[in-house]
């Protein structure tokens, strides 16, 4: 254990032993889950691991030395950015104004010291740290001892955690920081509660981190059941639905990969910072314990519709974490591969429906997708600009690089209609699947404005973080939409032939 006084902004002279003369009731702040929502042992975690993830390894072994010693190592290997970190600012206000009343403000963490005074530095009314030193884990009653030792004329105490009810019955008040309703009955059973800050939702954040409107683009699986006339076939539509099903929870999964994996870079952007794992609304270690749940339940509804849809959700969820972890750091390369994320539901949807592979509907969805895939990049590149910047943060790309990704969007697009009017002159005549296939010219009139649509909001800066987001939300693209499969629909039934 150690105490590290931070420099203060009014006074440059050591701070003195509380000890040594009468002063006002401290407020003491815990700092994991209360002063910030987060957890700094798995904070710092990350960092290594996304600086050098060969160094898991290393951090076993500083495990097997204890919490302490691994929470000092982590903080003499990482470099948290305190300034993007997710304060509690309900809370922080709370104690500045404690702290302008004249009491002194502490703050007492499990977290290492080294990593508590980085996080506080910038607090100016934080007299100091009390944490762990690489040999004792101040946690629990050992936090409470030290605290009781340090100012033995009483203090209060804001925590979150079952871990914080010792130093609660210790303090002379309790401040209870959005804890769980069982921790926030057993602090008032141990202590006087003079302050309870409620806890947003957990699994209202969970649920958004899974990003259930994402499933929308999960309905590509459909769309081979529908163009092979299988939608009669009973056994094809369930082994399609269980495909869908199994995609959107291996999908939501891996979205929580993501956002994990870029937790620091999510947190200066200007709208991921509000997502609730960067917003601190989902802890991390929930995020976490998400992730393997929702991949063996994707997996085994994947199972109900066969082996082969089995691995084409397997092959799915080794692209994602190849993109999240790599691929999506390299410009033009990230375009390609998040394409080729959109046309494996399609394959996914052939394999489970059993409906014959066609492939004009993979090619022309490989182009159509990479070209909202490039709206998506050239909104956050248009973004930066106007914030100043000249790089993407997590991402290959610079500001020079707006008209090639322009270029590139709307070529793609382009060439996602030519390869329409191709299938329409090759093969669409000699499907007997249409009654009529004169209304299939109307296809890529119809898919020609829907991209020029994407790529003039694009040009203007009116365009979502996500295209896909925007067009089932865009009236006009609905309205393209609703055209596109009035026709279809004509086409199939033969309806004015």
């Amino acid at each position: 254990m150690s105490t590290l006084p931070l420099p203060l902004a009014l006074s440059d002279s050591p701070l003195s032993d509380p000890r040594e003369a009468p002063q006002p009731r401290p407020l003491i702040l815990d700092l994991d889950g209360t002063l910030v929502r987060a957890d700094m042992l798995l904070e710092t975690v990350l960092a290594l691991l996304r600086a050098a993830p060969w160094r898991l390894f290393e951090i076993g072994l500083w495990m097997l030395r204890g919490r302490a010693y691994l929470k000092r190592r982590l903080a003499e290997e990482t470099n948290i950015e305190p300034e993007v970190l997710p304060f509690n600012e309900e809370l922080l206000a709370y104690a500045a104004d404690i702290a302008a009343s004249g009491r002194p403000v502490y703050v007492a963490t499990a977290a290492d010291a080294k990593v508590a005074e980085k996080v506080v530095r910038r607090i100016a009314f934080i007299r100091g740290v009390i944490g762990s030193d690489g040999l004792r884990n101040l946690k629990g009653e050992a936090k409470a001892q030290v605290l009781a030792e340090r100012f033995p004329d009483g203090f209060d105490y804001a925590g979150d955690a079952r871990a914080d009810i010792p130093i609660w019955r210790r303090a002379n008040n309790a401040i209870v920081v959005e804890a769980a309703s069982s921790v926030e009955h057993a602090a008032a059973s141990v202590a006087t509660v003079a302050r309870v800050f409620p806890r947003p939702s957990r699994i209202r954040a969970l649920v958004r981190s899974m990003r259930p409107h994402q499933w929308a683009k999960n309905a590509l699986v459909f769309v081979p059941l529908v163009l092979a006339g299988l939608v009669s076939h009973v056994d094809a539509v369930y082994a399609t639905t269980c495909a869908f099903l199994a995609l959107g929870l291996v999908a939501s999964s891996t979205y929580l990969v993501n956002d994990i994996w870029d937790l620091t870079d999510d947190r200066s952007h200007w709208s991921k910072r509000n997502r609730p794992l960067a917003s601190g609304r989902l802890p991390l270690a929930t995020a976490i314990a998400a992730v393997p749940i929702g991949l063996f339940a994707g997996i085994a509804v994947a199972a109900l519709a066969g082996p082969a849809t089995v691995a084409v959700v397997l092959l799915y969820l080794a692209v994602t974490l190849l993109y999240s972890f790599a691929v999506k750091r390299i410009p033009i390369l990230d375009g390609f591969v998040l394409a080729g994320l959109f046309t494996l539901r399609l394959g996914a949807g052939i394999v489970a429906s059993g409906a014959p592979p066609s492939p004009w509907l993979l090619v022309f969805a490989m182009f159509l997708f990479a070209s909202l895939s490039f709206a998506k990049r050239h909104t956050e590149v248009a973004r930066v600009i106007e914030r100043g910047g000249t790089e993407v943060r997590g991402r290959g790309y610079k500001s020079i690089d707006l008209p090639l990704i322009m270029g590139i969007g709307m070529a793609t697009g382009v060439a996602a209609v030519l390869i329409m009017v191709l299938y329409i002159i090759n093969d669409a005549f000699r499907q007997s699947f249409y009654g009529n296939t004169a209304w299939l010219w109307a296809f890529p009139a119809i898919l020609f404005l829907f991209v020029c649509r994407i790529w003039l909001k694009c040009g203007r800066s009116e365009l979502h973080d996500d295209p896909v987001a925007f067009a089932v939300t865009d009236r006009p693209s609905l309205a393209l939409g609703g055209a596109l499969m009035v026709c279809f629909g004509l086409a199939w039934s033969g309806v004015f032939g």
